[in-house]
């Protein structure tokens, strides 16, 4: 999470860093800042700059960054592990009550001998909510929708899983659709029913980490602002 972004003003009370890259950038690919600015970001911050943003969901809450992928977005299932069992034996201290995995790969056994997943079961376990993604693997390159597509640890019982919502840019309810690329059940292998929830997900604003490999390598995705204080749009899962 790039920390000195201003909607997230100290938000950020702890930096664990399992990749350990050598990276200058506290969040160099950009993605976990802008999941940081939908959870947790101040509207505030964007007065004067956008009308796009209007905070995260729970402006109240405080951040522990506990980086698990590198730079270009990939990352080692271990180090996600690892980082799930940093707050579960730190849970207490801090008193952390939510981890938030917008990551997830493919399912290639069942949720209860999946080490990622029984990561999962030891958080939930341990009085933690794990909320994971959905996954966006809901359709083909040629556009045919894919069932079973539902990513690890989304599979898990034991998450509260969620897909995506396309709202359509408005307000009411009535328009809302899942989005095409939102991952769908059954899971594979446990034939559960996932996700459990969706959310608006589709062209969702929020905060740009500065110099990011997603800021970079897709300029149309910036909004408004500059330097620690822009926002982009990113769709998802």
């Amino acid at each position: 999470i790039a920390s000195g972004h201003k909607a997230l003003y100290g938000k950020v009370k702890k930096r664990i860093d399992y990749v350990q890259d050598g990276s200058t950038s506290l969040d160099p690919f950009g993605h976990g800042t802008h999941i940081a600015g939908l959870i947790a970001g101040l509207a505030s911050a964007s007065s004067g700059v956008t009308t796009a943003y209007t905070g995260g969901i729970a402006p109240g809450a405080l951040l522990y960054d506990v980086r698990v992928l590198g730079a270009d977005g990939t990352g080692l299932t271990s180090d996600v592990i690892d980082g799930i069992d940093w707050v579960i034996d730190n849970a207490q201290t801090y008193n952390i009550r939510i981890i938030n995995l917008s990551l997830g790969h493919a399912v290639m056994e069942s949720s209860a001998t999946d080490p990622l997943c029984l990561a999962v079961k030891r958080a939930v376990d341990a009085g933690i909510v794990v909320v994971a993604s959905a996954g966006n693997r809901g359709k083909t390159d040629a556009g045919q929708p894919i069932l079973g597509g539902i990513t690890s640890p989304g599979n898990s019982p034991y998450a509260i899983t969620v897909g995506a919502l396309n709202t359509f840019q408005t307000v009411q309810r009535s328009d809302d659709s899942v989005t095409t690329y939102s991952s769908r059940g059954p899971t594979r292998f446990d034939l559960a029913v996932k996700p459990d929830v969706v959310a608006p997900g589709n062209k969702v604003v929020s905060l740009t980490s500065p110099g990011s490999y997603l800021r970079t390598a897709y300029p149309t995705t910036h909004v408004a602002g500059n330097g620690s204080n822009a926002y982009m749009r990113l769709s998802g899962s």
